[in-house]
């Protein structure tokens, strides 16, 4: 449960730079230079992915053993794409339809989408406790 916790903090640590940059980035690409807020919101996205792809992987979940790189990153790319997919709805569900602002309404859609990146990057890529000697990268 230790190990579990530990994991949780990690995550957590990587997920709140991740969310600097695309938060930054969503409102810098939107007030500043105009552009709709769904565009946006998935350039600002794909960004805070890339940097939290190397983050997780190096940091945060064990390499599994027998996993090409490659497809490690396709699928750490397929589910993010679905948590783009989960992000975006609730933008637009909460901008678009219940008008709340989409600098507000990106804190919610993080927090659900958090817990969507950490449960299936734990099932898919996690192998799990490194063995001693063992480092996580």
């Amino acid at each position: 449960m230790r190990k579990l916790i530990d994991q949780i903090m990690k995550f957590s640590v990587v997920g709140v730079i991740a969310f600097v940059i695309d938060y930054g980035l969503l409102v810098l690409l939107t007030s500043v230079f105009g552009v709709h807020y769904l565009i946006s919101a998935t350039i600002s996205f794909t960004v805070s992915v890339i940097f939290n792809y190397v983050a997780s992987m190096r940091y945060v979940f064990t390499h599994k053993e027998g996993m090409s790189r490659t497809r490690e990153f396709v699928i750490f790319v397929v589910l993010s794409v679905i948590g783009l997919g989960i992000n975006n709805l609730l933008m637009w569900l909460g901008t678009d339809l219940v008008s709340i602002p989409y600098f507000i309404t990106k804190f919610f859609a993080t927090a659900v989408v958090m817990v969507w990146n950490f449960v299936t990057r734990k099932m898919f890529l996690d192998a799990g406790a490194p063995t001693e000697g063992e480092d996580a990268a």
